[in-house]
């Protein structure tokens, strides 16, 4: 027996091609998802503030007004996990729209399995794990209150630096942090430019708390973007 449509999560769409909007309609409503439309940027932000949805999928060519903007405004009243799906696929669009408010970047044309997967995880980022006093997932375990970090029951030492930098991934599990807001958030306003300290501590979580340093399946690398935080099932 399906949910009734009110225990269903609202997926807003905002795209004005009308077969996108065809084909995410028939993707969504039969994996769990009510879908409302917007088909530009004005009709979006007037959608969002009025159905309230659960997660936003966001075009970046909108006739009205650029995704980005669209962003922008969005975020002056909204925290919405928003995952972007657009054609374009230059970094700097990716950074741009990221650095902007959006939790994720699906690029078109993208699978069906990829999709759901990025708007769980943007969900579950919805709700930051950080929120409780210890965060559990696979064999990692970082106790907020004791500051304290455990793999696989044993203690890992980190310095302040390294665990205020887990504490940023683990808050948004899920979510692609480009790295200007990750040195913003952890070293702050002045060192957004210095990518050099945060490959050198991406490095040390990585040997600290990856099983294999060089072949890393929790700190993954978003090339040119930044850095995203799969955390284990």
């Amino acid at each position: 027996m399906s949910a009734p449509d009110s225990a269903k999560p609202v997926a807003l769409v905002i795209d004005d091609e009308v077969q996108s909007l065809r084909r995410l309609k028939i993707t969504l409503e039969p994996n769990g998802y009510k879908v409302c439309e917007a088909d530009n940027g004005q009709h979006g932000i007037v959608e969002a503030a009025s159905r309230r949805p659960d997660i936003v999928l966001l075009d970046l060519g909108l006739p009205d007004m650029d995704g980005v903007e669209l962003l922008k405004r969005l975020r002056e009243w909204s925290r919405v996990p928003v995952v972007v799906l657009s054609v374009r696929d230059r970094e700097e669009d990716k950074v741009a729209a990221l650095d902007h408010g959006a939790d994720d970047f699906v690029t078109k044309p993208f699978g069906t399995s990829e999709l759901l997967a990025r708007m769980r995880a943007a969900l579950r980022h919805a709700q930051p794990a950080a929120e409780e006093a210890v965060f559990k997932s696979g064999d990692l375990e970082v106790d907020f209150v004791s500051r304290v970090v455990k793999l696989g029951g044993r203690e890992v030492k980190l310095t302040a630096t390294e665990y205020a930098l887990l504490r940023l991934f683990v808050m948004h599990a899920g979510k692609v942090l480009t790295h200007k807001q990750i040195l913003r958030e952890v070293w702050g306003p002045n060192s957004t430019e210095q990518t050099h300290y945060l490959r050198v501590y991406m490095a040390h979580l990585r040997e600290k708390l990856e099983k294999n340093a060089s072949a890393p399946r929790l700190f993954t690398t978003e090339p040119g973007i930044g850095y995203r935080f799969v955390a284990p099932e």
